[in-house]
């Protein structure tokens, strides 16, 4: 951590909070409170070229609960301590598991198809948890050819659209390492099912390993929590 970086950070900061209106969520994360700054509303983000160009809608400014329940779980190292190991998140929005990966120990990619949206990551990670994560500009509509391999990949609530079940299964398998564990969360999306179904093609395999509750006031849910590994050929 550079003085370089901190000085970065803050004009990030005074950029986004000036450029959107903002809100922090307190979210309690392994006994610490994780202040996450976001937009206050991903409707006033709505973009209709955006929507007209790709069907792309700003999901990534509000925090779901399958991103708490993950960040919980990475927090109180389910898969083990980070510290050594690579880990990318696959559809970052505002960054809470991201954040969570990085007080872990993880050394920490953060991706997705929103520029903001890293802006965003990189900024809480760096309140939070006091981390630099690298930012991965990442359309899965059209993957570069070369991807690094990382010892974790992780999403949290990607599924939201029937496409998305062949693409976040095929984006898994081209970045997670040989021997690599993939976890992806989900609260019973349209494409959940699907995407289970599309793993094995991709070249994973796929169990459901937990179904762990989330309750806020009056939002419950159950998160299903699945682990892919790379299928082991022959």
């Amino acid at each position: 951590m550079t003085g370089g970086y901190a000085e970065e950070m803050r004009r990030l900061e005074e950029s986004l909070r000036r450029r959107f209106r903002v809100v922090e969520t307190p979210i309690e994360v392994g006994g610490r409170t994780i202040a996450l700054l976001h937009p206050a509303s991903a409707e006033e983000l709505i973009s209709e070229a955006d929507f007209d160009r790709d069907e792309r809608l700003p999901y990534w400014a509000e925090p779901w609960p399958s991103s708490f329940v993950l960040a919980r779980e990475m927090v109180a190292e389910r898969w083990g301590a980070g510290r050594g190991r690579s880990l990318l998140e696959l559809g970052c929005g505002a960054g809470l598991v991201t954040t969570a990966a990085a007080m872990a120990g993880f050394d920490v990619t953060a991706s997705d198809y929103y520029e903001d949206a890293l802006r965003f990551a990189r900024l809480n990670a760096w309140r939070a948890a006091g981390r630099e994560v690298r930012p991965l500009l990442l359309d899965w509509r059209a993957l570069p050819q070369l991807l690094p391999r990382y010892d974790f990949v992780v999403a949290a609530d990607v599924l939201y659209e029937r496409p998305y079940a062949e693409l976040v299964a095929r984006a898994v398998a081209r970045t997670l390492a040989p021997r690599g564990l993939a976890i992806v969360a989900d609260p019973g999306r349209v494409a959940a099912s699907a995407f289970v179904d599309a793993c094995p093609a991709a070249g994973l395999n796929v169990a459901p390993t937990a179904r762990l509750p989330y309750q806020e006031g009056a939002v419950r849910q159950t998160i299903d929590v699945y682990e892919l590994r790379p299928a082991v050929a022959g």
